[in-house]
C-alpha cells in the first residue's frame, strides 16, 4: 500500500489534509486494513478498483468521524484520493449533520451539500481544483479556521473552553452542533492520532512519547492505543502508515 499526504496550509483550521492510497496488488486480490480514528470527517472518491466498509462503496463517499477502528476492504488495485476535513467545516456546508453517521459512510449523494460542492467532489483530484480551495475558504466567517485552531491545540476541555471565550455549556452547545460527539471525547481522539503520527517518526521510546503527549503513563496510552486502534503502540509503530494499518 502506498499512502501519502499532501498539505494544504491556506485551509488551516478547515482542512486537515489531502491524501492518495493507492494499492498495487490484482484486480482479484483483497486487501485488508483498519482505518483508526482522526477526528475528521472524509470525502472519498475512488479512482480505481472496488472498496468496502461493512458494504460496498460507490466511487464518491464520505466517512464519517469514527471512534473505533473501521475495517476497510479493498480490490488489490484500488486508488483513491481523500479530503479529511474536520467536522464544523463538514457541519459549515450546511449538509446531513456529521452526528448522523458516525462510525459509517454515506454516499455523496446522500450527503445533502449544495450542488457546486458535490460536483467539486465528485472529480476531486490530488492536486485540487482552484475553485475547490476558493470554496472551502470561503466557509470561514472569520471566527471558523480560529475556533479550530484552538481546538487543536487544546489539550484539556476546561483550557478549550478558557481559548475560545466559552462557558462549559456553551462549549458543549457548540461542539453538539459542529462536531457531534462531547468535547472530551474528541480531544481524547485527537491526542492518540498525534501520538500515533509521532511514534512512526520518532524513534523515542514509547514511555517517553506517552509522557510528550499528556499521558498518565504508558499503561494509559496502551490503553486508549488498544481501544482506538486495535493494537498496542509498539505494534502501531511497525506497521502503521499514516492512520492505517
Amino acid at each position: 500500500m502506498h499512502y501519502a499526504e499532501i498539505s494544504l496550509p491556506a485551509l488551516d483550521g478547515l482542512v486537515k489534509t489531502l491524501w492518495t492510497l493507492r494499492c498495487d496488488g490484482t484486480p482479484d486480490a483483497i486487501v485488508e486494513h483498519d482505518a483508526t480514528p482522526d477526528g475528521c470527517l472524509e470525502v472519498i472518491r475512488r479512482i480505481a478498483g472496488r472498496s468496502g466498509w461493512g458494504r460496498a462503496q460507490p466511487a464518491v463517499f464520505v466517512a464519517g468521524l469514527i471512534d473505533r477502528p473501521a475495517r476497510l476492504r479493498f480490490s488489490g488495485d484500488a486508488a483513491f484520493v481523500g479530503l479529511r476535513l474536520w467536522p464544523w467545516t463538514w457541519h459549515a456546508f450546511g449538509g446531513r449533520p456529521c452526528s448522523r453517521f458516525v462510525n459509517d459512510w454515506i454516499a455523496l449523494e446522500e450527503a445533502g451539500l449544495p450542488a457546486d460542492l458535490s460536483a467539486m467532489f465528485a472529480t476531486l483530484e490530488a492536486d485540487p481544483d482552484p475553485a475547490l480551495r476558493e470554496r472551502l475558504a470561503a466557509l470561514d466567517d472569520g471566527t471558523l479556521a480560529a475556533m479550530g485552531r484552538s481546538i487543536l491545540g487544546a489539550t484539556t476541555v476546561s483550557a478549550l473552553a478558557a481559548h475560545g471565550g466559552l462557558t462549559m455549556r456553551g462549549l458543549q452547545r457548540w461542539f453538539r452542533r459542529h462536531v457531534g460527539i462531547a468535547p472530551r471525547t474528541y480531544l481524547r481522539l485527537l491526542r492518540f492520532q498525534d501520538t500515533l503520527v509521532t511514534i512512526q517518526t520518532d524513534p523515542a521510546i514509547l514511555a517517553d512519547q506517552a509522557a510528550l503527549h499528556g499521558y498518565a503513563d504508558q499503561p494509559h496510552m496502551a490503553r486508549d492505543f488498544r481501544a482506538l486502534a486495535g493494537r498496542a503502540p509498539r505494534t502501531m509503530r511497525k506497521r502503521a502508515r499514516g492512520p492505517f494499518v
